[in-house]
Order: structure tokens, then C-alpha cells, then sequence
């Protein structure tokens, strides 16, 4: 799965779980661009990017990340 393909999957999960059908990433997107992205809304989005992606996050993964550059590369690593 190339980074393209990440981050097309990643969007349009991203827009399900913030209700946003017009919202873009780019590797530099923080949870502060995102209306909306708060603690509880984070949990509904790693939980809907594992299922979308068939992969398991721990908690030191999640810790990590600091923008969705990040969460691409670290799905890019679990992805098989």
C-alpha cells in the first residue's frame, strides 16, 4: 500500500468520524486544524482507522504521533 493510498483511506476516514465530507489532510494536519477533534472524538478515530486499515495501535504507538504525517507512516508499518 503506497503513502497515496494511506493517505486517501486515512481521509476518508477522517471525514466519516468528523462528519466533513470536504475535509483535507496533508502531513502536517494536527488535531488543532480539525474542528471538532477533541479527546473523545480521537478515541473514535483510532478505533475507526484500525478497523478501516485491519491493524492494532498500542499505546506507545498512539503516543507518537504528533501530526498526521505521523499516523501515515505509522500505518504504513503495520499495513501487511
Amino acid at each position: 500500500m503506497t503513502k497515496t493510498d494511506i493517505q486517501r483511506q486515512l481521509t476518508t476516514v477522517f471525514r466519516d468520524v468528523f462528519d466533513d465530507p470536504r475535509l483535507e489532510l496533508n502531513d502536517s494536519t494536527t488535531a488543532q486544524d480539525v474542528e471538532n477533534w477533541d479527546s473523545i472524538t480521537h478515541v473514535d478515530l483510532i478505533g475507526a482507522v484500525e478497523k478501516s486499515f485491519g491493524i492494532r495501535f498500542t499505546v506507545k504507538d498512539i503516543r507518537g504521533l504528533t501530526n498526521v504525517g505521523d499516523f501515515i507512516r505509522l500505518i504504513a508499518s503495520l499495513v501487511k
